[in-house]
């Protein structure tokens, strides 16, 4: 085996510290990036291979969704081995070898790390399974005593994230804890061992040159679970509190895991970094951004959030109050793996005037449909969506971008049943859709057997019309949602200053105005009726601007007249 990269300062890198704080962050879902082998499934030397459209994006990390062993019972979520690559992704040796063409790239990697449960596969949890109860090996998980006069019922009525039951039975009476799938037994974070195991894990993979960690469910860890457990009814009334006492989530102990990861994280020079995924109340968010825990938290909201300029403009002042209470800096995403893509949701009734519109994953009444009814526009949430981006680009704090939304790709909505792989859908036996509409492997080329996705098919069905929107079709058109992105991360690096804005008023109730302290200003027109456009030097706009009127859906980048 090749010895592990350990630089932590390779050329062009640098050892800045803060360079996570307004960094361009780019989500590779390896599975669906880019297939070297031919075998239908995305790999690492995929990705090796893209280095160069990475670098040309202008992105300055790549955060790689889980590349481990697993059985993929929810997309690599259920992993087999936190310190391997899966044989069919790659080897440790492909992996060293990505790592050094990123740094080389200047583009630094992050990694997920999913330490809320293991795979039922997890060597750990095929001992727990063949040791009796009270043994050693089942203190690393959640197992608890079934009720009933021979534990033939669960301990409790608590529902999985991906439904169902939240226990299953081990035949001894006894039953595991298991908050998604049946597949991904919840570990026990108050096992020593867990936790000691956990940081060997972090050491692992920073000594290879990894930059930072992505923490999946970073706000479930830590369990309070009282002899007798309380119902999922009781479960809903304390998580309205928001008050740290959850039997499952966001209790304050998990600080006390974060604290001794973020010693391991500052052994290194520059400190490793992570962000969390938590999806907590945006008032108990900073606590894990804080620099004596994850030092970054993701904030969903303007995920979550209409085409909506006062929505918008509530939700980017709070945000950046709580980056600054906390220390760290704002999160921005519109897009990830796991809900449906931001050019569909904006292409959709805005929520409360059509079915479905209350939910996070806006468009599953459509996916639902067969994307037949409400009717999408996509042209029109296409539009929105490089309206939103430029927002989002031209904010103080780090961007997140998930692969495609720089093609503009679409939501994949017909996607048959037998071919579907997220557990949400079979585990509701189809009343939720689930993720694999976000999660189609992208085109790269304008034909081909998987549009130069690979040299053969793809793991998920890519729709026919999916070559109008590869790299090869955009890369040389200046009309691009490519090229739209390209020169926006090219003069955000350019332009980034400070991280503060100051709002400009006056402009109407649909319209988002902003300045940044090295003289740009952001101008978005979220309405639908044109506006005057602001005096000043157009550096980019979202959407063709002629004259002087700023069109409908449509964002500009400024240098101020005077």
């Amino acid at each position: 085996m090749a010895q592990p990269d350990t630089r932590s300062d390779a050329a062009p890198l640098g050892v800045d510290p803060d360079w996570w704080r307004q960094a361009v962050v780019y989500q590779v879902y390896p599975r669906s990036f880019a297939d070297a082998t031919g075998d239908g499934i995305g790999d690492i030397p995929g990705v090796t291979s893209r280095v160069g459209y990475l670098r040309e994006l202008g992105v300055d990390a790549v955060w790689l969704s889980p590349f481990y062993p697993s059985a993929l019972a929810d997309g690599g979520y259920d992993v087999d081995d936190y310190r391997n690559v899966d044989p069919r992704l790659g080897t440790l040796d492909d992996f060293d070898a990505m790592v050094t063409a990123l740094h080389d790239a200047g583009i630094r990697v992050i990694v997920d790390i999913v330490p809320n449960h293991s795979s039922n596969r997890h060597v750990w949890f095929q001992e727990a399974l063949a040791s009796p109860k009270g043994s050693r090996a089942r203190d690393r998980y959640v197992f608890r005593d079934g009720l009933g006069e021979n534990g033939e019922l669960p301990p409790s009525d608590w529902q999985s994230v991906f439904g169902g039951p939240a226990w299953e039975p081990v035949g001894d009476g006894q039953w595991y804890l298991h908050i998604f799938a049946t597949e991904q037994p919840d570990l026990n974070w108050a096992d020593r061992e867990v936790r000691d195991d956990f940081l060997h894990t972090l050491r692992f993979w920073s000594d290879r040159g990894v930059d930072g960690f992505r923490v999946d469910v970073a706000h479930g860890l830590a369990k309070g679970l009282p002899e007798v457990l309380p119902s999922a009814a009781e479960l809903a009334e304390i998580e309205k509190l928001a008050d740290g006492t959850h039997a499952l989530w966001d209790r304050d102990e998990v600080h006390e895991i974060y604290a001794e990861w973020r010693a391991v994280f500052d052994e290194y020079t520059p400190p490793r970094t992570a962000v969390a995924e938590a999806w907590v109340a945006a008032s108990r968010r900073a606590r894990y951004a804080s620099a004596d825990g994850l030092g970054q938290a993701f904030n969903f909201d303007l995920l979550e959030a209409d085409f909506d300029a006062a929505q918008f403009r509530d939700i980017i002042t709070f945000n950046l109050e709580q980056a600054a209470a906390s220390g760290s800096s704002s999160t921005w995403v519109l897009s990830n793996h796991d809900v449906v893509r931001h050019a569909t949701r904006y292409g959709l009734p805005a929520r409360g005037t059509g079915p479905d519109r209350d939910t996070v994953k806006s468009g599953t009444a459509w996916l639902l449909s067969g994307g037949t009814a409400p009717v999408l526009d996509e042209a029109g949430g296409l539009r929105k969506a490089h309206a939103a981006t430029l927002v989002l680009l031209g904010l103080p704090g780090s961007a997140y971008l998930y692969q495609g939304e720089e093609l503009g790709l679409q939501e994949v909505a017909d996607i048959p049943a037998e071919e579907r792989q997220d557990p949400t859908f079979f585990r509701t036996d189809g009343g939720e859709i689930g993720r694999d509409g976000c999660r189609v492997p992208i085109p790269w080329t304008t034909s081909g057997p998987s549009f130069g996705f690979g040299a053969g098919g793809s793991h998920l069905p890519q729709p026919a019309g999916f070559g109008a929107s590869s790299v090869e079709a955009e890369e040389g058109d200046p009309a691009s949602t490519l090229s739209l992105y390209r020169r926006a991360l090219a003069l955000r690096h350019e332009l980034q200053g400070a991280e503060t804005l100051e709002w400009i008023d006056g402009d109407g109730p649909d319209v988002l105005a902003f300045r940044r302290p090295d003289g740009w200003l952001i101008v978005a027109n979220m309405g639908e009726t044109s506006i005057p456009l602001p005096a000043g030097e157009v550096l980019l706009a979202s959407d063709p601007v002629d004259g002087a009127e700023l069109p409908p859906a449509t964002t500009v980048w400024m240098r101020a007249a005077g």
